[in-house]
């Protein structure tokens, strides 16, 4: 029989360098594996629409958005940038009329910003139905 003293049993402890190093290559298989996309590079042009002319009615407010980003409301420029602006000419255009349908009429070239300030005012000017005009494929032009 052996009655020595045993030496007490040492806490197991978790060693973290091998856990380090199977994390770091894991986030190295993760980083090269990873597709990135750049939207800048997407060849678009916008905007062009294969359908069917739309019916005009009389119930619209047309707002053409230049390709330098001035509006102008049923063929009246509006003077300035802001959507304040463009909403007090809308309500003006509208006049009291209900159900009106705002067409947006935006050059190809204007900015996405422009666009969405129409939205956006016709929103402030009470105008909830919208739509956007664009032109058939046979119409539209071919950027180089």
């Amino acid at each position: 029989m052996n009655f020595r003293k045993r030496p007490a049993l040492e806490e197991p402890e978790i060693n973290l360098i091998p856990f380090i190093d199977v994390l770091l290559v894991i986030l190295i298989f993760l980083v090269l594996n990873t597709t990135y996309t750049k939207y800048t590079e997407l060849p678009i042009n916008l905007p062009s629409a294969n359908a069917r002319q739309a019916q005009t009615r009389p119930q619209e407010v047309v707002v053409t958005v230049t390709s330098d980003g001035r509006y102008v409301v049923n063929q009246q420029f509006v003077e300035g940038r802001s959507v304040e602006l463009l909403a007090a000419g809308l309500q003006r255009a509208a006049a009291g009329r209900n159900n009106l349908v705002v067409v947006i009429n935006a050059d190809a070239a204007a900015s996405h910003q422009s666009v969405i300030n129409v939205m956006d005012a016709a929103r402030r000017a009470g105008l909830s139905q919208l739509t956007f005009a664009t032109q058939g494929q046979a119409e539209a032009r071919t950027a180089p």
